[in-house]
């Protein structure tokens, strides 16, 4: 077996950070000698549409302030602490991560404090329950702690926590020792995890009452022989897995039947493809399950459990973990490959250049994503997916958020359906911007849209971009980031949309890595933006949609009533089938008598609508409608619509 690096972080359940606001400033055009001509760039908003999830934009922990700020839809509480957490004492065990001891969770902590915290704030939770057997048994909430290798039972170890020197490494001579289990937790069944379903019922109601809306099955349970080797030292098998994916699975939907479940969460590569008794690759345990790897096997072993109780869905998100295997270096060489290795999520053609290539277990092309999908589709039709733990690194630097920019692109092309950042930036830190590019660019809540559409670059690893139509109000946002370290100037043509004729735009990039900043507006002509990209730098373009105008004109005015026509232009580039005109009185005028049209009037608001037969406008035609009213003629300011 290939020895294994990765860049791994510390775990804790809760991260956290600084607040910030978002500082408006001035923008300063490059001059367009100082940037070369950059890759084209193109956009059918007619193309490959499809949904793109708000829970791709969630995060494990955080600055409450900043995760208000982008609008953060779900959180995890999850990770290594989790895996023997206990509800009933309020207590979880830190395994490997430190001394493997028991640290009782103050109320803010504890799992039902952070339910409460994130329903209060809207963001729905995502709950581990522990799969392993074990989960932490009574301790002192102050030191000596209980833990999983004491000194009373081992007094020689490699180490010992120098606030606690009776909890130890679990290890002599860098050789793990056997430890004891009931030294640190009790042994629990799944009905354990029915029990704490049941729990968070009883607190918040069940998931379709506004409670936990997903559980997820343990963490990283493949590494259970390392992080939590005091209490399951064994390699985890596949039947270990799913036979214990299964139960948890079925305990949680008895306790909640409109719970969804989430699994296996993986830690990354090796566990994506085999259990812990095969390490990381095809082995003995793939063969006696039909040459299946780990996920594969995982997914179908799911879907014949559903098949066996009557087509009940027991797995709703397949959800693994991805660190990329780079250092975290912030050198010319690691900056560049960190933007470069963005592609094992999705290129077919990208060969890792970590271990996992050709240096090491030579794994073909991971396409992550599009692998997840294809395996779905397969073996478990109808499953989301999920990557509840990323981190590309250097989010205090604008290469971290450069990369935190495609990725988030990435996603929302892809189709993944959740997503939870661990190791969350501080809201000051540029991997915080990135977010904010697509989740508040301007300060006021504005988003990057929420249905993608097709974007082609023709050089993605130079100028990557991503494009969406906003619901709302139907503007088309295109987010393009510039990973070179030159200003480029690039032509973007748009199809399938019409545009107002400009195109706002906001940057963020080295010359301000305290601000997006707002610049001018760039004509959109026939179809084609040209713009400049600064070097490193985010850029989101939004197209606003051409639409139709309404104006209105008095054709007579008397002291208790007036009579006006109001006429549509539709200012598109294709014929218009309907339109929509809305307006509010300033005063308490009523509508009496309406023609061409179809009016409805509440209190001051109006909304006239076409009456089918003139509802076709051709490119720059007009039609008119007209009524009647009381009162004084007092113009007021209409909006129109295309239906």
């Amino acid at each position: 077996m290939v020895g294994i690096r990765r860049w791994r972080k510390r775990r804790s359940v809760t991260a956290a950070g600084l607040a910030v606001s978002l500082v408006a400033v001035l923008f300063t055009d490059q001059p367009a000698t100082a940037a070369a001509t950059g890759p084209a760039l193109s956009v059918d908003a007619s193309a490959a549409r499809h949904a793109i999830s708000p829970d791709i934009y969630g995060l494990n922990g955080g600055d409450p302030a900043f995760n208000a700020e982008i609008g953060q839809s779900v959180a995890r509480w999850g990770g290594n602490a989790t895996s023997r957490y206990n509800f009933k004492n309020h207590t979880y065990n830190t395994g490997s991560d430190w001394f493997f001891e028991n640290i009782v969770a103050d109320e803010a902590h504890s799992v039902e404090g952070m339910v409460k915290s994130n329903l209060d704030r809207g963001i729905k939770p995502v709950v581990a329950v522990p799969l392993s057997g074990w989960v932490a048994k009574d301790s002192p909430a102050q030191h000596p702690f209980t833990c999983g290798f004491p000194a009373t039972r081992f007094p020689q170890q490699d180490k010992f926590d120098e606030w606690d020197p009776n909890c130890g490494n679990g290890q002599l001579n860098q050789q793990n020792l056997a430890g004891v289990a009931t030294d640190s937790s009790i042994p629990v069944d799944t009905s354990f995890d029915g029990e704490m379903v049941s729990f968070l019922v009883s607190k918040f109601g069940t998931a379709a009452q506004g409670g936990v809306p997903i559980y997820e099955l343990d963490n990283e349970p493949v590494l259970w022989a390392s992080t939590h080797r005091d209490v399951h030292p064994a390699p985890v098998t596949m039947d270990e897995l799913g036979t214990k994916g299964t139960a948890a699975a079925a305990a949680i939907k008895a306790a909640d039947p409109s719970a969804a479940v989430l699994g296996p969460s993986g830690w990354g590569y090796c566990e994506w493809v085999a259990s812990g008794l095969d390490g990381c690759g095809p082995g003995a345990d793939s063969a006696a399950h039909g040459g299946l790897n780990l996920s594969q096997w995982y997914l179908k072993n799911m879907k014949d459990y559903s098949d066996a109780h009557g087509g009940k869905r027991y797995l709703d998100y397949f959800d693994q973990h991805f660190y990329p295997q780079i250092s975290g270096d912030k050198n010319p060489e690691a900056n560049a490959l960190r933007l470069r290795s963005i592609r094992s999520l999705w290129d077919p053609t990208y060969v890792e250049e970590s271990w996992i290539g050709p240096s090491g277990v030579n794994a073909p092309p991971l396409q992550f994503i599009r692998t997840m999908k294809s395996w779905i589709d397969r073996y478990n039709p109808g499953t989301k997916t999920a990557i509840t733990e990323y981190n590309w690194g250097a989010l205090d630097d604008i290469n971290g958020a450069l990369a935190e920019a495609d990725i988030l692109g990435v996603f929302g092309r892809e189709g993944l359906d959740l997503a939870t950042m661990w190791g969350e930036p501080k809201p000051t830190d540029p991997g915080a911007y990135a977010f904010r590019m697509y989740r508040n660019y301007d300060g006021a809540g504005s988003r990057f849209g929420d249905v993608s559409v097709q974007a082609a670059s023709a050089d993605q690893g130079q100028l990557a971009v991503y494009a969406a139509e906003r619901s709302s109000d139907k503007a088309l946002t295109v987010m393009v980031v510039n990973k070179t370290g030159g200003d480029l100037t690039s032509p973007l043509s748009v199809a399938g949309f019409d545009s107002t004729g400009a195109a706002q735009r906001f940057t963020y990039g080295p010359a301000n890595l305290g601000a997006i900043v707002h610049g001018g507006d760039l004509p959109v002509t026939n179809g084609n933006v040209e713009a400049t990209y600064p070097a490193n730098s985010i850029t989101l373009l939004v197209l606003p949609p051409a639409g139709c105008t309404a104006s209105l004109q008095v054709n007579g005015d008397w002291a208790t009533g007036h009579v006006a026509t109001v006429t549509v232009t539709n200012n598109r580039r294709a014929a218009m089938t309907g339109w929509r005109v809305s307006w509010t009185w300033p005063g308490d005028q009523q509508v009496t008598n309406s023609w061409n049209t179809t009016l409805k009037q509440n209190a001051t608001s109006v909304v006239a609508t076409d009456a089918g037969w003139n509802g076709s406008i051709g490119v720059g035609g007009s039609t008119s409608f007209g009524f009647q009213a009381t009162g004084r003629a007092a113009p007021p300011a209409l909006t129109c619509t295309p239906a």
